[in-house]
């Protein structure tokens, strides 16, 4: 019996369908009903197969009707199981029971899928006891990272597929609403800012799909979504108490739509911030960013003027932290790979008072690198780099390899001290 779950733009059920291809399975999607009124519903679907079922069957008697014997293993799934697991207690009882006494001889994988994450990992095995230790693993799909996204989109330019990523994400689900024969503007107009788009109000539908009292939700995001970042901002900014902002932020994280980001750990900690909270859901960020804060005339304007209004001239400098992911991601694809000089065991951003470093990736040995990345400014120059070394002094690390990533061009003295020092490596765009 394994749980199958993730956030529903991951879509659990597609994979669980790809790997069922040519064996015997058995699939039901439940609804959220009475328990009476899922049985029925389960038997009548069974019926329909011709299967011997009465109208009103126990569990039990569901599952035997589902598993007809087979010389191979059967696959029974059951996606949204969550509804049957609110409203019948005996489900789980009935299910481990069949496991264990009727199909020793004629084994049966049973995989329970959900998209359901706070359910999954905060009130599931609460909710069935004892019986969690039938479950025999939990799997649970994570974001898939920038480089599926290049492949899924491959025709496009690097810029397209970074300026889609800061939207869309790591979601699949998500990918496949945007036209890639399109541009960026286009795509967001299509789907985000039409009152027909399929995306119109997606981010409001995964806040308030597992959240009560979604005013003070909205009030945290729309806060962080403009740059107010520590506890105390959303304090003065909302009003709210701490402990209540606290409460409400911890759920924000259960739910992986927020984040509370510390900075990487070097002697120069007293020269970093103590932890700031971060919107890690980028479809959410993008709509809390742009759209929530001008609602009136998201309704009253067209989708082309609304976007050269509001979100043409911050989009720019929007994606630079999906840039600073995707070149992340990068360098770690590099270190797994053994392809870098320091191969680093950890590695994280380092927030400091006065700047950031966007990695700093510590070896065994106690060496490191470190790495920035530029999104928005036309140019990176030399004092760019120089702010770096500077931050790096503020964090007290002495980096042995240094990795700037530049959307845009490196100024020339850069380029000639990068010739002059071997550990200095300028990275644009096509390396990624």
């Amino acid at each position: 019996m394994i749980v199958l779950y993730g956030e529903k733009h991951l879509n659990p059920w597609r994979l669980v369908r790809d790997f069922w291809d040519g064996l015997p399975y058995s699939y039901y999607r439940a609804r959220s009903v009475s328990e009476k009124e899922q049985q029925f519903l389960w038997a009548a679907e069974l019926k329909k197969k011709n299967a011997i079922i009465s109208p009103y069957p126990t569990y039990t008697d569901i599952f035997n009707a589902m598993c007809e014997r087979t010389d191979k293993k059967r696959i029974l799934v059951i996606s949204d199981f969550e509804y049957i697991i609110k409203t019948s207690p005996d489900f789980i009882t009935e299910l481990a029971a069949f496991l264990h006494n009727s199909w020793d001889d004629n084994p049966v994988l049973v995989i329970l899928s959900s998209t359901a994450v706070g359910f999954i990992e905060n009130t599931l095995v609460e909710k069935i006891g004892k019986l969690a230790y039938e479950i025999s693993g939990f799997v649970k799909m994570k974001e898939r990272g920038f480089y599926e996204l290049s492949r899924h989109f491959r025709e496009n330019t690097r810029e397209w597929q970074i300026e889609a990523y800061s939207i869309l994400g790591g979601f699949p689900e998500l990918w496949n609403t945007f036209d890639p024969k399109l541009s960026i503007r286009d795509n967001v107009c299509r789907t985000l800012l039409s009152g027909h788009g399929v995306l119109y109000e997606e981010a409001l539908s995964i806040v308030g799909s597992e959240l009560r009292e979604t005013n003070v939700y909205h009030a945290l995001l729309t806060s962080m979504a403009q740059g107010m970042e520590k506890l105390n901002d959303l304090y003065q900014h909302t009003g709210f108490s701490r402990a209540k902002i606290s409460v409400y932020l911890k759920n924000l994280m259960e739910l992986e739509l927020v984040e509370k980001v510390y900075s990487c750990d070097t002697d120069g900690r007293d020269n970093t911030k103590k932890g700031i909270y971060r919107i890690v859901n980028p479809l959410v960020r993008f709509y809390f960013k742009f759209l929530y804060p001008n609602l009136s005339d998201l309704t009253l304007l067209p989708a082309e003027e609304f976007y050269d209004e509001y979100i043409a001239n911050g989009f720019r400098s929007y994606v630079t932290s999906a840039f600073t992911k995707v070149c992340t991601e990068a360098l770690n694809r590099l270190n797994d790979r053994g392809k870098l000089p320091v191969s680093f065991v950890e590695g994280r951003e380092w927030i400091g008072k006065t700047g950031n470093i966007s990695l700093i990736g510590k070896a065994e040995d106690g060496s490191c690198l470190i790495s920035y990345c530029n999104w928005d400014k036309p140019v990176y120059l030399y004092e760019d780099y120089e702010w770096l070394m500077f931050q790096a002094v503020q964090a007290k690390v002495d980096p042995k390899q240094i990795y700037l990533f530049s959307a845009t061009r490196f100024d020339e003295k850069l380029i000639l001290e990068a010739r002059v020092k071997k550990n200095l490596h300028l990275l644009g765009l096509n390396a990624l």
